[in-house]
């Protein structure tokens, strides 16, 4: 039985594709800081051990003391693994290096799949009143990746516009299929977001209408352009909102964001 005594928690979405350099954490950087320009209140789950999403909201390497790591093992306090960033209502749980060791370190754990649920349900965690947690997951479907899956109530897979695209999102679907059958019967596909998109280029409108015919209306109608706006930010430590608010990237982030939250309204309904 559910406890009716807690409030209903946040929504979580992991985002992942197990192919790298698809705009992931670029994405799971600027949805955040989106959603938040709506008043919402956003936690971000750095489960990279690359660190990237940390590194572009702030969080230097050399200040990540507690990462994700301690979340998962549930051995510091909670307002010591999520830290503030320069955005008001958005925090983080950063990532390191030490991350990446966590399949071999946590394979004798009876609920190592289980972990990241566990740790964003705690009761501790009620009293930060986040609207949205975003997952942000390493490029490979490994025990990390499975956690963030288990944990969410949804995925969200951001698809790059290059040739081949469709194939590696083939292989997460039955990732995520088989979670839904064995751990997460809720899991749902969020819906896949373009990226790195450009109008001008017939590959980029070939690999969308592939992904409308195939996909439907998983697919979200906002697509995020390439634009050099976009990939400057990082270096900034800077979502694209922050570092130039009237740029073609971050319009497109805010559409995706008010895309997003419509979509999650019709399901509250």
């Amino acid at each position: 039985m559910p406890d009716l005594s807690r409030p209903s928690g946040p929504r979580i979405v992991a985002i992942a594709n197990q192919k790298g350099g698809v705009g992931k954490t670029t994405t799971t950087i600027n949805l955040a800081a989106a959603l938040v320009e709506t008043g919402l209140r956003v936690l971000v789950v750095d489960l990279d051990p690359q660190g990237n999403a940390s590194t572009g909201l702030g969080i230097d390497s050399t200040d990540r003391n507690l990462t994700t790591y301690d979340l998962l093992i549930g051995e510091s306090p909670l307002n010591e693994v999520i830290r503030a960033t320069e955005i008001e209502d958005l925090c983080i749980v950063p990532a390191t290096v030490d991350l990446s060791s966590a399949d071999i370190e946590l394979i004798a754990n009876e609920r190592r799949s289980f972990l990241l649920y566990d740790a964003l349900r705690q009761t501790a965690m009620d009293e930060y009143e986040w609207d949205y947690i975003l997952i942000d997951c390493p490029p490979s479907l490994n025990l990390l990746t499975v956690n963030a899956m288990i944990a969410a109530n949804s995925v969200l897979i951001p698809l790059q516009s290059e040739f081949f695209a469709l194939e590696g999102v083939s292989q997460l679907m039955m990732t995520i299929r088989d979670v839904r059958q064995t751990a997460n019967s809720d899991l749902r596909i969020e819906g896949i977001v373009l990226t790195m998109y450009d109008k001008r280029n017939n590959l980029s409108q070939q690999v969308e209408q592939d992904a409308r015919d195939n996909l439907g209306d998983l697919v979200f109608e906002t697509k995020i352009p390439r634009n050099v706006r976009v990939s400057e930010a990082p270096s900034y430590a800077l979502p694209v909102l922050q570092y130039d608010p009237n740029s073609q990237g971050a319009q497109a982030y805010r559409s995706l964001a008010d895309e997003l939250i419509k979509k999650n309204h019709k399901l509250a309904a």
